[in-house]
């Protein structure tokens, strides 16, 4: 499914909660699908299964996952408070590389008419 940084400062479960968030918002793990069990996962990641219920109970907490007892856990149904996840973490992303690409000498003018292309290609050509 995916591989955890053991070296990393940030803990294994945060970062198996960032994973699994990723897999979700990006609509890699659909809505109702299930998820591996505890245990499954646990042997898959090499990982105290005590570790992947604390992320699984922090996704459900903040409503990325339920669970349905004795089926297991399975990804909810995309609502608002997600959308506005993406969205935040689109524009952080954005932020680095519109810096990135004024660092480099790139203008506003030509940042400008690279979203007006975009804009005019995704909204198929019709003006606002």
């Amino acid at each position: 499914m995916f591989e955890l940084d053991l070296r990393s400062r940030l803990p294994i479960y945060e970062q198996l909660i960032e994973k699994l968030k990723e897999l979700i918002i990006t609509e890699v793990l659909k809505p109702d699908e299930q998820l591996p069990s505890v245990r499954v996962l646990a042997q898959q990641l090499t990982i105290n299964p005590n570790t992947i219920q604390k992320a699984y109970r922090e996704l459900e907490r903040q409503g990325f996952i339920y669970t349905v007892k004795g089926k297991g856990n399975f990804v909810a149904p995309i609502i608002g408070s997600i959308h506005q996840e993406k969205l935040k973490k689109l524009k952080d992303e954005l932020i680095k590389i519109l810096s990135e690409a004024i660092y480099l000498g790139m203008n506003k003018e030509e940042l400008v008419e690279l979203i007006t292309h975009v804009d005019h290609n995704i909204g198929g050509g019709k003006e606002k």
